[in-house]
């Protein structure tokens, strides 16, 4: 992070989100005090909807518009976003969701966050639409933790020391302080970090994408920062609701740490997340149902987004 005030670009993926870019977009303002906002992107994935339109009428905001043409994940709109900014005139590109909204002045503490030695990559506080806690923070994945989710459960698994994989505790959300990675509802990202790591992975469509970025910014000696003071609501909630989603979230994770481990490790993390949708499953989890039927049989519905 170069001194002085720090210059920011911001990259929106939209698909079919007219219902809650406005109010994404009338935040921006705000939560850029403190910092040279340089460029907004709205990067589109074929929206049906009046997306554009929103994007194309908003003002007071240095906007752009690029327009993926097909509805080809996440990972690939956040690149598309990236690839028409000049990122060497850049400190940061701050990726976020549509459905985000940022409280006032919540870019620049994640901005200096990243002057830190080592910091890649800052992500605020998330807080559901009502003002509580959204829990965001992740540990690193692995066998034991994916079995201590599956038995008793993430929210209680996330509470006890540092079971579970999810931070569940609301007490370590008022620390400040370096993590294993965030879920990606809203990140801001140095442009150092990603000129040596480079674009986000494609292959994931939705889900996991942040998680690999992170994790290889993390092989990369970059570390991810956790910023209380940067507040972001988040809408979100739909993975836990739609079948589908859900499936191709726990699809991918399983996928990731494979990628990630070796052959042994991978499939007893396999084998438990499975232990895990199958009891919720039993017990009438709709979204449960899918993903077990994902992971015994992957679709190739879950190899592509809809249109």
């Amino acid at each position: 992070m170069t001194p002085g005030t720090p210059r920011i670009a911001i990259v929106i993926v939209t698909y079919n989100s007219a219902q809650v870019l406005e109010g994404c977009l009338r935040s921006l303002g705000d939560g850029a005090r403190g910092v040279h906002l340089a460029h907004v992107v709205v990067a589109d994935n074929a929206s049906k909807d009046e997306s554009l339109k929103l994007a194309g009428e908003a003002t007071g905001l240095p906007m752009r518009i690029v327009q993926v043409g097909r509805n080809a994940g996440y990972a690939a709109a956040v690149n598309a976003g990236i690839d028409v900014l000049d990122i060497e005139d850049l400190d940061a590109v701050m990726v976020i969701n549509p459905d985000c909204r940022l409280r006032p002045g919540s870019i620049l503490p994640l901005a200096e966050a990243l002057r830190r030695p080592g910091c890649g990559i800052a992500a605020p506080r998330l807080l559901n639409p009502d003002g509580s806690l959204q829990p965001s923070l992740r540990r690193m994945p692995s066998v034991g933790r994916a079995l201590a989710e599956a038995v008793i459960g993430g929210n209680l698994a996330g509470r006890i020391g540092t079971l579970g994989e999810m931070v569940t505790n609301p007490r370590e959300y008022g620390r400040a302080g370096f993590v294993a990675w965030a879920t990606g509802a809203a990140m801001l990202v140095s442009t150092k970090t990603i000129k040596e790591i480079g674009a986000w992975d494609e292959s994931f469509l939705l889900y996991s994408e942040e998680t690999e970025f992170a994790l290889r910014a993390r092989d990369h000696g970059w570390m991810f920062w956790y910023e209380p003071t940067a507040l972001v609501e988040h809408i979100g909630g739909d993975s836990g609701v739609n079948p589908t989603l859900a499936a191709l979230l726990t699809v991918n994770k399983v996928a990731l740490f494979h990628r990630r481990r070796g052959t042994l490790a991978s499939f007893a993390y396999y084998l438990a997340v499975m232990l895990g949708e199958t009891v919720r499953a039993l017990a009438g989890r709709r979204t449960s149902r899918a993903s077990v039927m994902a992971l015994l049989r992957p679709s190739r519905r879950l190899q592509k987004l809809a249109d």
